[in-house]
């Protein structure tokens, strides 16, 4: 090495190097990413790989080789400056695939694609010419007097592309605005420190830390998109479960309220408006987004359980012993757990069931136990009640972060436990 900037200039490539390959490995291996952006940061950093691999081999050829390996060193820089010069046009494309355009009908692509090719034209003749730039036999690097010239079209990408993030921002959100501006202007600022400082070159630090910035912020903006996108699929699940109510229990519990019109019309009144509130509850929650206080999904259960209770009188024994509601959950949480315990658990051949409801705090937060009597839970099996409690255990991770168990019963039935951290779940 020839010097404190010759060793500064292997630490800044050795530097951008390791950026590049954890930003390649976290590409590769992110679970967020969709297919495409996954894709377009592969070649990226592959890229990136490249123009700096370029650059060190000029580094490490001129200690090793020294004037030997002045070809060597005209084919690395040509390399490195053809890489580097890919990465504005990469830009666009990512920049138009953010915001939905089709980039074969692009007129900002197809002048970006211009501008390049002219710097690509200029970079094969400077391989001809030391007006631009040479690389001496005794293999040292010296700018020409035209070299300013092959700076114009990659400042020309840069600003091109500036000004078209500027004119798509309100497509993009903040963060994938941040993302690609970062992107522009850490590689501009190093540009400028190089040109002020003649061999320092920042400019390989600054694409590579700029690349991995973008990937960050992008990283970030679609794990927040697919977390939206988890909490939707909740939402949808909960209507679904709300429009795919059993015709039969609405049939029964009718043919229940018109045989208590002629024996007992009063009862026949209370068992209407228990009904009613079910109803109003489970459309009610097709467009709830959000948590919901415990009292009012503690409502839609009693009044669910007051219309089996009238259906099935002394076979259903129902105990509430809920001191604590001072709390949020999901919609559509404790009523199917109930529904399901009631639903399996009834049958002539069995004993009456006995079904309890419960809260407690916890250090970690609230816990709603639901037991029964019944004939147990399965873990093997893959059916409806099944499914219902994936979907409700699915919602409490996504919606609030909290968690379903299940177990069996000391004496036969199942414990089905909600626990809702308070931090999240208080009202």
């Amino acid at each position: 090495m020839n010097g404190w900037i010759d060793l500064t200039n292997y630490a800044i490539a050795v530097a951008g190097m390791m950026v590049v390959t954890l930003g390649l490995f976290m590409s590769i291996f992110s679970r967020y990413q969709e297919k495409w952006s996954r894709s377009f940061f592969v070649i990226l950093f592959s890229l990136l790989i490249a123009y700096v691999g370029c650059d060190l081999l000029s580094q490490i050829s001129l200690v090793l080789l020294g004037p030997l390996a002045a070809p060597l060193s005209r084919i690395a820089i040509f390399s490195e400056s053809l890489f580097s010069s890919l990465l504005m046009p990469m830009l666009t494309v990512y920049l138009l695939h953010c915001t939905g355009e089709d980039c074969r009908r692009s007129a900002l692509l197809t002048i970006v694609v211009a501008l390049w090719l002219v710097f690509f034209a200029l970079l094969v003749v400077t391989q001809f010419t030391t007006v631009i730039y040479a690389v001496t036999p005794d293999n040292v690097y010296r700018r020409g007097a035209w070299y300013p010239v092959l700076l114009i079209a990659p400042v020309l990408l840069m600003l091109l592309n500036l000004l078209a993030l500027w004119r798509r921002r309100a497509k993009l959100t903040r963060r994938q605005t941040l993302a690609i501006a970062l992107y522009l202007l850490i590689p501009m600022g190093c540009m400028i420190v190089q040109m002020l400082s003649y061999g320092l070159l920042m400019v390989v630090l600054g694409s590579c830390v700029a690349a991995f910035c973008m990937f960050l912020f992008m990283l970030r903006d679609q794990q927040d998109r697919y977390a939206e996108q988890q909490k939707e699929n909740a939402r949808q699940k909960a209507s679904i479960m709300v429009l795919q109510m059993r015709p039969h229990f609405i049939y029964n519990t009718m043919t229940s309220i018109y045989y208590l019109c002629g024996q007992d019309a009063q009862r026949a009144q209370s068992v209407i408006l228990d009904f009613t509130s079910y109803l109003r509850q489970n459309f009610t929650a097709i467009g709830r987004e959000d948590t919901i206080p415990f009292s009012e999904e503690m409502e839609h259960a009693r009044a669910y359980l007051a219309v089996e209770k009238a259906r099935y009188e002394d076979d259903l024994f129902i105990a509430y012993d809920t001191p604590f509601t001072a709390f949020r959950l999901p919609p559509l949480t404790l009523q199917p757990i109930v529904e399901n315990a009631v639903k399996h658990g009834i049958s002539p051949d069995l004993e009456p069931l006995s079904l309890s409801i419960s809260t407690r705090r916890t250090k970690e937060g609230v816990e709603i136990v639901v037991a029964d009597s019944g004939p147990g839970f399965n873990p093997a099996d893959d059916d409806e009640p099944h499914i219902a409690l994936a979907n409700i255990r699915e919602r409490l991770e996504m919606m609030c972060g909290g968690a379903l168990t299940i177990a069996q019963r000391v004496g036969g039935g199942t414990v089905v436990t909600v626990r809702v951290p308070l931090e999240k779940g208080k009202v």
